[in-house]
């Protein structure tokens, strides 16, 4: 994919080396896996500046798959059928960066991003050999597109659920895109917002700051251990 300009040149003598790092971005459109996706568009840029940072990065839509309701890490064991949360769990808890990427609609993140939250938390029962939340350790950002206001309260609602379940947010650690308020073109159609310098600026503060984060904290090993273990809930 090809980058901004300023973008492109900020990939140029990193600061560390990332490439023992990997990240996961889970795509919470709410469209079918064959149709393109704004939000995913705004994404794969970020994607791309991991990736030329030789970080591994997998993008999941989850749209891709069939995933139960529930607050239970595995859901079939609950009554369901069939649940595909927990592949996508594994995968998750093998990175250490996690970008939520959700469209706006209402002003609120998607139905399907609030299931993802829902499914992340069913987990937060588990606990490291420290006793802290399984998640600790691992950092966190978002990215959000809309053709409405909303970036900023959608960016709280998903940030804030990640840190509570133990992720790690470092500064600016979200990127968002809207456009003009109302119906019309989104991120990426006709080549829009491709030059816009405040969306591809942020993206690439946010992209950063999270290898930035993530490189500190596996440099460390791991959080300093809380006095006490800590309990679901």
């Amino acid at each position: 994919m090809a980058l901004h300009p300023k973008t492109e040149e900020s990939c140029t003598n990193p600061p560390s080396d990332y490439s023992d790092l990997n990240a996961i971005f889970l795509s919470t459109t709410l469209k079918k896996p064959e149709e393109p996706s704004h939000t995913e568009d705004l994404m794969r840029n970020s994607m791309t500046i991991m990736e030329r940072n030789k970080i591994s990065t997998e993008l999941v839509r989850i749209t891709d798959h069939q995933i139960a309701f529930g607050v239970y890490p595995d859901m079939t064991e609950h009554g369901w059928d069939r649940d595909d949360w927990p592949e996508i769990q594994d995968k998750v808890m093998a990175a250490d960066i996690l970008v939520v990427g959700t469209p706006i609609w209402l002003g609120e993140e998607s139905s399907i991003c609030r299931l993802v939250i829902e499914r992340l938390y069913g987990f937060s029962g588990e606990l490291n050999e420290f006793g802290q939340y399984a998640y600790y350790g691992k950092v966190g950002g978002c990215v959000v597109t809309g053709n409405e206001d909303g970036v900023k309260h959608c960016a709280m609602t998903v940030l804030y659920a990640l840190q509570h379940l133990g992720y790690t947010i470092p500064p600016q650690a979200d990127a968002g895109w809207i456009g003009e308020a109302g119906p019309g073109a989104s991120y990426g159609d006709d080549g829009l917002g491709y030059d816009n310098d405040f969306t591809q600026r942020n993206t690439t503060f946010m992209t950063w700051n999270l290898m930035h984060m993530a490189r500190m904290l596996k440099d460390a090993g791991r959080l300093p251990q809380s006095r006490l273990p800590l309990r679901h809930g």
